[in-house]
């Protein structure tokens, strides 16, 4: 790690953490705020507010005092050894929480005091008071009394599930959403997750319920979700077939009504809820504590909510691991088992990918490593010191077939090539992160001759990744495309949009070079190319292995150690969180 540059408002417990690169600038100033604010100068707390602030960048919701020395990292996201002898002990530490005016002990605590200490875990209060609405809006819906069946429920799963060979765990989902008030729809890729939808809504469309929301976290993802509920469709009954086709999908911020630069920052909250009967949500792995907690406080009281992901995948990219705590959670109060429905048979993600993921979602490295390393070409493993040669052929010839497509002007032959090969990291920066690659293979491409900005930033074939949301224009944060040019103009085509749009107006961008793991959630490709860490990275997780090969229809290539693989197997993401336990 290089020597940081120290800050100025950084002394006594708070620099010797900044020092050490545990503590960074957005940790700092905060704790530094709230100090002058309150007249706070007890150092214990001080760091404790900067660990929390941190916490919060690294995912968690909040700083369990438990488990804060474990996995310490700096700003390389490498480990950090913090000496024994700057921490506080847990009682002394708990002792100058509870006597600081910066903090409100227990749920009743003072609503005004900006952190608040429930048993071992300290919040800041925002996040409290967001975890709160997510868990009593589901936990009311849960335990309330059910609707009754309507008298045609049994006709209506035999039409949905004709034959014998019916999957129970299906039918009991499809069955839940016509009474319940929350259900949560768990599986990996292939368990029929989206067939399980369309069958919902054509169950639904049976009962008469026409007004229906379906949502996903990203452009990319509702646009994967339309597709895959119109294929499922042609299943489905004719009568209800053609409703099912007809429901489009939206992001999740479009859903809610988000508002740039305005307050309220979304249309719909608890003053002005949503009109829908029923809102069906997928991808929630991805969906943050906050965006969950705008989701439930613009329910109207009659709305069902329907919550569909795969618990297993890495949570989302802001704080919070909403899916794995409610799959995880027990459901006090319930009477019917609680909503979680899992998803057992594997339909479609077989053969050796299907047990490759399986191995991994089991925690079987020495399985992991067998299927790896058995010679067959869809599933390798190679050193980090020989994969260039073979990385590089993959990259040049998905690059190439794509910027031939957008030089002969056709963007739907381009769109679909984008799919066809992703390179994916665990890291943004340094030698394993999808900065670097990213500009490995923009090298590689130049040098195979492939024309790469000769006209300008914006050339036939750059591939795009939108990175925030313009809902005035319809682009979302995780939509992709490529640029075509028209009589020397460039132009970028979007999938999933009808008409082709001017750079300017996208905001933000990055190539498709190579991406981290977590933003091609959502996402689907022909073959996977993942560069892993070393062992040592606590970046390299099994959710992050299972989700980067969950990621691919056809093939796999993991660039890394076997030391590395097996750490990844064998190491689970932890995420501090409250919302599990107290379901």
């Amino acid at each position: 790690m290089t020597e940081p540059a120290l800050s100025v408002v950084a002394t006594g417990l708070t620099g010797e953490f900044h020092a050490l690169g545990v503590l960074d600038w957005p940790d700092l100033h905060p704790a530094r705020h709230l100090g002058l604010l309150y007249r706070e100068r007890d150092e214990r707390v001080l760091l404790t507010v900067a660990l929390a602030v941190r916490a919060l960048r690294a995912g968690s919701v909040c700083l369990d005092l438990d488990r804060v020395r474990a996995g310490l990292t700096g700003r390389d996201d490498e480990l950090v050894e913090v000496p024994d002898e700057l921490w506080p002990t847990l009682p002394e530490w708990l002792d100058a929480l509870a006597a600081s005016p910066l903090v409100a002990l227990g749920p009743a605590g003072d609503p005004a005091r900006p952190l608040r200490l429930i048993d071992h875990k300290l919040y800041l209060t925002r996040y409290w008071q967001q975890e709160e609405q997510v868990r009593v809006t589901l936990q009311q819906r849960a335990t309330s009394p059910s609707a009754p069946p309507p008298r045609q429920l049994d006709e209506w799963l035999a039409e949905l599930f004709p034959g014998a060979d019916v999957d129970p765990d299906q039918r009991r989902a499809v069955a839940q959403v016509a009474t319940e008030g929350v259900t949560v729809l768990a599986g990996g890729p292939g368990t029929g997750k989206t067939t399980t939808i369309a069958r919902m809504l054509a169950l639904l469309v049976r009962q008469g319920v026409r007004r229906i929301a379906l949502a996903a976290p990203t452009g990319k993802a509702k646009t994967r979700l339309e597709e895959a509920v119109r294929e499922a469709a042609r299943d489905l009954p004719r009568d209800v077939a053609a409703s099912v086709e007809q429901l489009g999908a939206s992001t999740l911020h479009r859903l809610l009504g988000a508002r740039p630069n305005a307050r309220p920052a979304f249309r719909h909250n608890r003053d002005n809820p949503l009109p829908h009967d029923v809102v069906i949500i997928d991808e929630l792995s991805m969906v943050s504590l906050t965006m969950m907690a705008r989701l439930t406080d613009a329910l109207a009281p009659h709305t069902r909510l329907v919550l569909v992901g795969d618990p297993d995948q890495l949570s989302s990219v802001d704080a919070g691991a909403v899916l794995s705590d409610l799959t995880q959670a027990a459901w006090l109060g319930t009477t019917r088992g609680g909503p979680v429905v899992r998803l057992r048979r594997n339909y479609r993600f077989t053969g050796l990918l299907g047990d490759l993921a399986e191995a991994i979602r089991a925690g079987e490295a020495e399985q992991v490593l067998g299927l790896v390393t058995a010679g067959q070409p869809t599933l390798t493993l190679t050193p980090p010191n020989h994969a260039h040669d073979a990385l590089r052929a993959r990259v040049v010839t998905a690059g190439r077939a794509i910027q031939a497509a957008a030089v002969a002007g056709d963007a739907a032959q381009a769109l679909r090539l984008l799919d066809g090969h992703r390179l994916l990291c665990a890291h943004r920066h340094g030698p394993f992160g999808a900065t670097t690659w990213a500009r490995r293979a923009e090298q590689w491409l130049r040098a195979s001759g492939a024309v790469i900005g000769a006209e300008g930033e914006w050339y036939a074939g750059r591939t795009v990744l939108v990175t925030v949301n313009q809902p005035d224009w319809g682009i979302y944060n995780g939509d992709t495309g490529v640029v075509l040019t028209d009589t020397g103009r460039a132009l970028v085509h979007l999938g999933g949009t009808t008409r082709p749009l001017s750079p300017e107006l996208l905001g933000p961008t990055q190539s498709l070079d190579a991406l981290t793991v977590h933003k091609a959630q959502g996402s689907q490709f022909d073959a996977v190319t993942l560069v892993l860490p070393d062992v040592e990275s606590p970046l390299l997780t099994r959710e992050l292995l299972y989700t980067a090969v969950t990621r691919a229809r056809e093939a796999v290539h993991v660039i890394a150690t076997p030391e590395a693989l097996r750490a990844a197997v064998q190491r689970t993401a932890r995420r501090a969180s409250g919302l599990r336990d107290r379901l």
